[in-house]
């Protein structure tokens, strides 16, 4: 985005006049000016000249006794979604912004730019033309805190890509990640980064949360700097409906007492007798940490906001549906009082669980963990079964780490503490149950060593993915359960067996494999010495670490084998003839 379009330009006004202009600013370009009536065009060297051009010429520099109006060139085909919003106060905070812009239809991104002026600048893009060019009239030179904001389009190479670039233009590369002590917005995640309030309400009292021609919701979401989403479409015909609320803690907890208050008076004008109880949405991977041992988390929520709270069972989980639905009863004011003690302590177990993962962000490159349901969607509030879609890398035959042609089964040893095997087994084996179904592996826990062991061993057995899913939710089970501390990371040890011929490839000349595996991986990883192998002729290898750690040097190691394997096929003897094809 390093072309230029200058409006309001006098018609006495000259190349040499613009150019006198840009040099007096110390603003270089990189072509001449082309002077049309009215408006000239001219390309900078870059993008970051281009946006210092626009925050230091437009609306603020004269030329011939007019005010000149500076902003990115947009062809008119690719003017369709994608906005440029300058001018933001230096101070506000995202939930304000975010509030405004969901006034006007649906935002699918929003980052900031890096720019040297004190005010803030966001690109943000719209779902559809119509809410951009809405949000382009209505917005632009819309006063926030004494400061009008300025937005123009930029350029959505999603509505013309394959129209041919102007000017010798060369279309334009995503923005980087936001600045680091930036002014204005300061350095903030992707739009709807935190986590959201997720809502059941009964479907007769949707239509009285809209409103009429939707006044209702937007006048919600003004009042909290909140933006709702109220999945009408989700679950057709039944008797409730999800609402996602995204904002600031106390945005959302605004939002969601108002829309009990709305439920609240549509039930008394509708003379709808049965109690309106507030039902929250959780990720079952938070919910044991907001129970706590023995429920003593939930027991003094119940008791600090005199309410009843009731969380769905176990058995309501599905692979497409790893929400929890906690049912809480009381008047409004001790249900609002129990939605936020609820929703810290999962905002809380998230952080933690996000600080865990972001030490290990670069493991595994393109590894999405939220595709297996171990941890909420990466965009909050999506449907759950979007969060189960394969991770970008996947294939269809499992995690392609360079050497899986088909999915052949592996077996893993996993030891656990002893104290959490009935954690894992669940009541009446349905949580082993469960999970062995969620994985589509077989999960089996296999008899103590002795009255006095620590430990107890959990094999699993099926293909990579399953191999995935299997262990990352006995690891997430045993966070959920507390069996490590909150902030402590769970480190498992597991085992895997190899054929005896194959332990010194994974060990390497002088143990240089297995260093580098470990340096790669985090994880520790033992071949132990003077081993004798087993009836299959195989010795085992000792992997101990984080769950990433874990999974990256068990993947590492089966492709040292696959390569092994590979090498050991008969190969064709040097000069041997194909045969020959039989005659008919």
């Amino acid at each position: 985005m390093n072309k230029l379009y200058i409006g309001n330009v006098s018609e006495e006004a000259s190349a040499e006049d613009l150019e006198t202009i840009f040099e007096q600013w110390k603003i270089p370009h990189s072509g001449p000016f082309l002077i049309k009536t009215g408006y000239a065009f001219v390309d900078c060297p870059d993008e970051k000249v281009a946006m210092k051009a626009i925050d230091i010429l437009s609306g603020k520099v004269e030329l011939h006794g007019k005010l000149l109006e500076v902003e990115h060139s947009v062809p008119k085909r690719q003017r369709s979604c994608k906005l440029q919003i300058r001018n933001i106060p230096p101070h506000m905070q995202w939930e304000v912004l975010d509030g405004l812009l969901a006034q006007y239809g649906a935002v699918e991104n929003c980052e900031q730019v890096n720019t040297d002026t004190e005010t803030a600048v966001v690109n943000v893009r719209y779902a559809a033309k119509d809410q951009a060019r809405l949000a382009m009239e209505k917005l632009n030179g819309f006063l926030m805190e004494n400061y009008a904001l300025k937005v123009s389009y930029i350029p959505d190479e999603n509505a013309a890509p394959d129209a041919a670039p102007l000017g010798g233009r060369r279309g334009f590369a995503p923005r980087g990640s936001s600045r680091s002590g930036s002014p204005g917005l300061g350095a903030r995640p992707k739009l709807q980064s935190d986590v959201p309030l997720r809502m059941l309400v009964p479907t007769q009292f949707v239509g009285a949360i809209i409103g009429k021609e939707g006044a209702t919701i937007r006048n919600i979401t003004k009042q909290t700097h909140s933006k709702i989403d109220i999945h009408r479409k989700e679950n057709a015909g039944a008797a409730e409906k999800p609402i996602t609320v995204h904002s600031t803690p106390e945005g959302c907890s605004n939002a969601c007492r108002t829309i009990m208050e709305i439920m609240q008076k549509e039930a008394v004008d509708t003379k709808f007798t049965e109690e309106i109880p507030l039902k929250i949405l959780a990720h079952n991977n938070f919910v044991g940490r907001l129970i706590g041992k023995e429920g003593r988390n939930l027991k003094k929520i119940e008791q600090d906001t005199e309410t009843k709270i009731t969380i769905s069972p176990l058995q309501d989980l599905t692979l497409y549906n790893p929400e929890r639905t906690i049912t809480v009863k009381g008047s409004i004011d001790a249900c609002s009082r129990a939605e936020e003690e609820v929703m810290k302590k999962v905002r809380e177990s998230y952080e933690n669980d996000c600080a865990a993962m972001n030490l290990q962000s670069n493991l595994i490159p393109g590894l999405n963990l939220n595709a297996l349901g171990l941890f909420p969607g990466g965009a909050p509030g999506m449907p759950p079964s979007m969060a189960n879609a394969p991770p970008p890398g996947a294939q269809a035959g499992g995690y392609s780490f360079g050497c899986w042609g088909q999915q052949e089964s592996e077996t893993v040893h996993l030891f656990i503490p002893a104290l959490a095997v009935g954690a894992i087994i669940g009541k009446q084996g349905q949580h082993i149950k469960q999970l062995s179904r969620f994985a589509g592996a077989s999960i089996k826990i296999a008899p103590a060593d002795g009255a006095d062991a620590k430990q107890r061993m959990v094999i699993v057995a099926g293909p990579p993915e399953a191999q995935f899913k299997a262990q990352g939710r006995i690891f997430g089970k045993l966070k959920e359960e507390n069996f490590f501390g909150p902030k402590e990371e769970v480190r498992l040890e597991a085992h895997i067996k190899v054929p005896s011929f194959a332990a010194g490839r994974v060990i390497g000349k002088g143990g240089k494999t297995v260093n580098e595996l470990q340096n790669l991986t985090s994880a520790e990883v033992v071949v132990p010495r003077e081993q004798t192998p087993d009836e299959n002729d195989q010795v085992v290898v000792k992997i101990t670490g984080h769950f990433y750690a874990s999974q990256l040097a068990q993947r590492k190691i089966q492709e040292i084998l696959c390569q092994v394997r590979r090498q050991q096929q008969p190969k064709p003897s040097p000069g041997a003839q194909p045969p020959l094809p039989r005659r008919k």
